[in-house]
């Protein structure tokens, strides 16, 4: 499996960990577009932090982490479905990048919004700012400024592989005494800061773990698999279409010259619509070609 979470749980502590590693997918999405190292090194970060995130959050539904500035790279988007379903994409100004390599380099004054999105339920939305070292300096401070949980993130990627760590203090259970529980949290986290990109990108669970926590009881559970899948259809493009009004669909298909394209950003699939289609869709017919013309 190349693309997966790990869960492991400290038996001795009250503190959780995730480990991510994302090769076919993070492949998959820079297939899709042709970007520089860095951009490509950042979104595969983001990714990473999406599917980590995925973990902590138990809901039905979609999680969304949006990142804009106003420099070379304005945006960043990455969605992971509660299913385990990857995309992303980046906006990024060539001209602008030059020898930039940071992130406040490439983002600057930037935030980024945690969207989580249930199919059932109410909407949620956190915004963090984006003036930390790096992506996962920028979500543990969320983390530590949301009054939740206390968690730090480990983020790194190639352009062939991402990958990611998270670490999560739990609610008292193990640990009665308060000063015992900050010592251990500082403990497993102390030694998670000595991780470096390469070991994180090179080495399978069981050896990771082994070589930060030898010393510790920690059980590592069963991957969960994660795959590319772009969420764009035929049928989405076409409510897209509805939603404008016949009006301006059919203004928008003389502008086209008799054919509107639409585009999806995260895949480069299209999906044109010609003046049969639309009339068709806004006389409820349907998504389905009503020409001879096969899309």
């Amino acid at each position: 499996m190349s693309d997966f979470t790990q869960r492991f749980l400290f038996d001795d502590f009250d503190a959780r960990g995730e480990l991510v590693t994302l090769e076919g997918s993070y492949r998959h999405v820079l297939a899709k577009h042709p970007y520089p190292e860095p951009v490509a090194q950042l979104l595969g970060e983001l990714l990473g932090a999406a599917a980590l995130l995925i973990g902590t959050v138990k809901f039905d539904g979609l999680l969304v982490l949006q990142a804009r500035s106003t420099g070379a790279v304005p945006l960043l988007m990455v969605e992971c479905s509660s299913a385990g379903e990857l995309r992303g994409i980046a906006r990024y100004h060539a001209e602008q990048i030059g020898d930039a390599q940071s992130l406040g380099e490439l983002m600057p004054n930037g935030d980024l919004a945690i969207t989580i999105d249930p199919a059932n339920g109410q909407r949620y939305q956190g915004i963090v700012a984006l003036d930390g070292a790096n992506l996962a300096d920028c979500l543990s401070t969320y983390f530590a400024t949301s009054e939740q949980l206390p968690t730090r993130f480990w983020l790194f990627a190639d352009g062939q592989r991402a990958c990611g760590l998270l670490l999560q203090q739990l609610p008292v259970d193990r640990q009665k005494d308060p000063e015992a529980r900050a010592a251990s949290w500082e403990h497993v986290v102390t030694l998670a800061d000595t991780l470096t990109a390469e070991e994180l990108l090179s080495l399978d669970s069981e050896t990771l773990l082994y070589r930060l926590y030898h010393e510790e009881a920690v059980r590592l559970f069963e991957p969960r698999a994660l795959q590319f899948r772009c969420s764009c259809s035929r049928e989405r493009s076409a409510r897209a279409l509805v939603s404008l009004g016949r009006e301006d669909a059919d203004q928008l298909l003389a502008e086209q010259g008799g054919t509107v394209v639409i585009d999806c950003q995260f895949c480069n699939q299209r999906y044109p619509f010609d003046a049969a289609d639309i009339a068709q869709l806004f006389a409820g017919g349907g998504v389905e070609p009503a020409s001879d013309t096969r899309h």
